[in-house]
């Protein structure tokens, strides 16, 4: 009996603000928890890429593309990340990516980590998209507090 080919994932891993850059803390915590889940899962790890200081709200990072395209080229069966929101906090941006990448009619899936994502299956799918939703209500939820103190701090300012 011949043994299964093993899956070959790209990693990948972001922070969205130069703080967490500079401390490097968030970036070398993803890497080496993808590392150990890709090794306790059997999954040969070919590369992780990163992108430092860019926000997930569109998938016009350079990490993000070398990663996809590593997909695309056949480098790679599977794409890990830490944490979905790492990925994307956009339910448009996560429909492209399952709708081109994801989907049951593609070779590829995506793995997360934290979140117990594995788009091989169909549970693995739900989970995706409701957890997408959530990322960007959290993201939008930030968006309006930071809107209204920056409105209250205007009204204070005007009205001194």
């Amino acid at each position: 009996m011949t043994k299964p080919k093993q899956i070959r994932a790209v990693g990948y891993v972001r922070v969205s603000t130069d703080i967490q850059v500079q401390e490097g803390v968030s970036l070398d915590a993803q890497k080496l928890r993808i590392q150990a889940h890709c090794t306790a899962m059997d999954i040969k790890l070919v590369d992780i890429l990163v992108d430092a200081g860019q926000s997930a709200k569109s998938l016009e990072r350079p990490g993000i593309q070398v990663a996809l395209k590593m997909l695309k080229q056949g480098k790679a069966d599977t794409l890990v990340v830490m944490k979905l929101d790492r990925l994307t906090r956009s339910v448009k941006d996560l429909g492209f990516l399952c709708e081109t990448y994801f989907c049951e009619w593609r070779p590829w899936s995506l793995l997360s980590v934290s979140d117990s994502i594995d788009t091989r299956s169909a549970s693995g799918k739900l989970t995706l998209n409701v957890l997408t939703s959530v990322a960007q209500w959290e993201r939008e939820a930030i968006g309006d507090r930071v809107r209204e103190v920056h409105a209250g701090t205007w009204n204070k300012v005007s009205k001194g």
